[in-house]
């Protein structure tokens, strides 16, 4: 199964509470706003910052807020600064990194489905996440998904 950790779960809930309420918000005001505890959004404005997802705003009226609009920055985004590339197989991440790589399988199909998840995590925006969805209404940007093709029983 493929999951994002507790921490990456808290960054992209925290993203969204900003993202909802453009007014710039101090880490206490967040952990409220969000309802995740001080601790965790403290670390994780401090992670945000430093990749430049937020931008801290020193000062008695000081806080955070997004770098760009909501629908400029992907979920893609967040989940890479917060735990690093993305793929559905550490080995479809970095060569390299299974002892079984050489003679495996399923390696070739493992990078095919890691572009088609980070394809569909790049086109979901901070904005899409501030509103209700339903499969049927996304609306692909790109056509990475549909660019995966059976030819054969090989993946071109």
């Amino acid at each position: 199964m493929f999951r994002l950790n507790k921490l990456t779960d808290y960054g992209i809930v925290l993203m969204t509470s900003i993202a909802q309420h453009p007014e710039l918000q101090n880490a206490r005001d967040l952990s409220a706003a969000s309802q995740l505890p001080l601790p965790t959004v403290s670390k994780l404005l401090k992670a945000l910052s430093h990749v430049g997802l937020l931008v801290s705003h020193r000062g008695s009226k000081g806080g955070y807020s997004l770098s760009r609009r909501p629908n400029q920055i992907s979920v893609a985004e967040i989940i890479d600064a917060l735990e690093g590339p993305i793929g559905f197989t550490e080995c479809s991440v970095a060569a390299g990194s299974c002892d079984l790589e050489p003679s495996c399988v399923v390696r070739r199909n493992s990078k095919v489905i890691s572009l088609a998840l980070l394809g569909a995590l790049e086109n979901l925006t901070l904005g899409d996440l501030m509103q209700p969805m339903e499969l049927a209404g996304l609306k692909p940007r790109s056509n990475i998904v549909s660019s995966i093709n059976l030819i054969s029983g090989g993946v071109q």
